[in-house]
């Protein structure tokens, strides 16, 4: 399945300096394929689109931002309504 999950920190967690945005998240995770990946640098936001069949396995790609972000998981389809 694809998930469309948007990642938010506010401006005093932002991780500027302290690893970057690439700190927020682990693609290495098994069962994640990441799609793609896209920032909101100003307003402190990521988008990622990722492919996965486990919702523990999207907990786990997130871990590393828990203590700094708020993510909202959406699934996603490439399907049109007819």
């Amino acid at each position: 399945m694809l998930f469309h999950i948007t990642q938010v920190h506010s401006p005093e967690t932002c991780p500027k300096g302290k690893g970057g945005s690439n700190s927020l998240f682990d693609p290495t995770v098994e069962g994640i394929k990441l799609i793609g990946r896209y920032g909101a640098n100003a307003q402190h936001t990521l988008f990622f689109i990722v492919e996965a069949d486990d919702v523990s396995a999207i907990h786990k790609f997130l871990y590393p931002g828990f203590e700094r972000c708020t993510s909202t998981i959406t699934p996603v389809s490439e399907v049109p309504v007819s």
